[in-house]
């Protein structure tokens, strides 16, 4: 499959060089040329499918055309080592568990897929050198890809965070790992990190230095895999609802919109949801977006779901270019579009801190700050008839200052939790301006 860049100015990318460059040489990002569909005989089967066999079949529509289907199956199966469960909250409510993974939240599923694809695609053949995986991260993003790629050989990761402005324990998963892995430390917002990574990939003298990749939702191989549990999540709910499945919706807590990306990708290859709602904190961006007819990126607020604090959300471009056909369609016609099948909501961190104490005082259910929103905006906007599926995107012990203040209990930390925090914080200090970052990398 051929590759374009949403903003129409660069070459065609085969599925190489869209996931070893990250981001096409106009600044835009990659888009596959089509989508498949998925045939009805699988949807009739996906019900009885196991999740591994459900995520290959998905798989196999992005990538079969380019990767072999024994590699692709053993790509998937390594990767999901873990499950995705779908637990009910209250009625008419369930919760799609991301949180069960090496680092607790839902990216490790994107992250294992494309280290391992990545490993698999093998770039550093014919002399090319190790691959430098640039990342920023509000939070979870840096943890998943971190470990993700620990240890894997030709390929070094550089993780840039927000000084200050992730949870203690997530800064722990990420500063800790040493070996190829290397936390960089800004003193800005995560605007500031994403910023940095998007200027060095089209820094002309610092890519004739090194060979860079980004493992941020702007890669495919990182936000498409994000589409397995969706289907999943379906087909667990499906096998127990039957005849419901042309009422569920989807809600997506959304910063920078690579997970909802998925969703929606995997609505266009035919998964039976009805609609879906994007969940925001106060970065209400897209919610504004949804109103209006008009993007108006602002700088980001710091908020309790730190992980959903982005101003400028990276994959809205992509969403835009989904709904208006490449550009074929009229701004007015793709808003309509979109809206059609799309809801937003925004709640400040006063509704997260009472929405979670409800939660839990009426059904026991212990949300993380972002699972928050998401659950808030089923409660709010779900219509008789139709079953809610919220993404609880992080396990809320990666929060647990928060959450123990918020609802007075002690959350119970995983051991692979405790195991990240008995370890050595290792970063580099830097500031946002990209010139003290360039001649870092330079100096590398």
């Amino acid at each position: 499959m051929q590759y374009y860049s949403t903003n129409g100015k660069a070459p065609l990318a085969d599925l190489k060089k869209a996931v070893v460059k990250g981001l096409a040489e106009d600044r835009g990002l990659y888009m596959p040329e089509h989508i498949n569909k998925l045939p009805k005989a699988f949807f009739d089967d996906m019900p009885n499918m196991s999740f591994k066999d459900i995520a290959y079949n998905v798989a196999d529509a992005f990538f079969g055309e380019d990767v072999d289907g024994d590699t692709l199956q053993d790509l998937v199966y390594d990767t999901l080592s873990f499950d995705c469960p779908v637990v009910k909250v209250k009625e008419n409510i369930y919760s799609l568990e991301l949180f069960h993974g090496p680092t607790l939240a839902f990216k490790d599923v994107g992250a294992r897929f494309m280290a391992r694809l990545l490993r698999s695609l093998n770039p550093n053949t014919k002399g090319e050198g190790v691959v430098n995986v640039l990342v920023a991260t509000s939070g979870d993003t840096g943890s998943a890809v971190a470990n993700g790629f620990l240890g894997v050989e030709g390929i070094h990761v550089y993780v840039l965070y927000p000084k200050g402005k992730v949870s203690p324990i997530q800064e722990c998963q990420f500063t800790t790992l040493g070996q190829n892995i290397t936390a960089i430390e800004v003193d800005g917002v995560f605007d500031d990190c994403q910023r940095l990574v998007k200027s060095a990939f089209m820094d002309e003298e610092l890519n004739r230095h090194m060979m860079l990749t980004s493992a941020n939702s702007i890669n495919v191989a990182r936000f498409l895999p994000q589409a397995f549990y969706y289907f999943n999540a379906v087909a667990l709910l499906t096998s127990h609802l039957s005849p419901l499945t042309s009422q569920f919706v989807i809600c997506v807590p959304s910063g920078n919109f690579g997970n909802i990306c998925a969703a929606l990708f995997g609505h266009q290859m035919g998964l039976p949801v009805k609609r879906f709602i994007a969940a925001n904190n106060a970065n209400d961006i897209f919610y504004n977006y949804l109103q209006t007819g008009r993007y108006e990126p602002k700088p980001s607020k710091q908020t309790l779901a730190n992980a959903m604090d982005v101003g400028d959300p990276s994959n809205f471009a992509r969403i835009i270019n989904l709904y208006s056909e490449n550009g074929k369609l009229s701004p007015e016609e793709t808003h309509r579009r979109i809206t059609s099948l799309i809801s937003g909501a925004t709640y400040s961190d006063e509704q997260i801190k009472e929405t979670m104490r409800h939660c839990y005082e009426e059904t026991g259910y212990i949300l993380d700050p972002h699972g928050t929103c998401g659950y808030r905006a089923l409660e709010e906007q779900l219509k008789p008839g139709e079953v809610g599926i919220f993404c609880e995107t992080a396990h809320p012990a990666k929060f647990k200052e928060k959450v123990d203040e918020i609802l007075g209990i002690d959350v119970e930390i995983p051991e692979r939790l405790q195991a990240f925090m008995k370890g050595t914080k290792q970063s580099v200090a830097m500031t946002k301006d990209f010139e003290d970052f360039k001649q870092y990398l330079l100096k590398q």
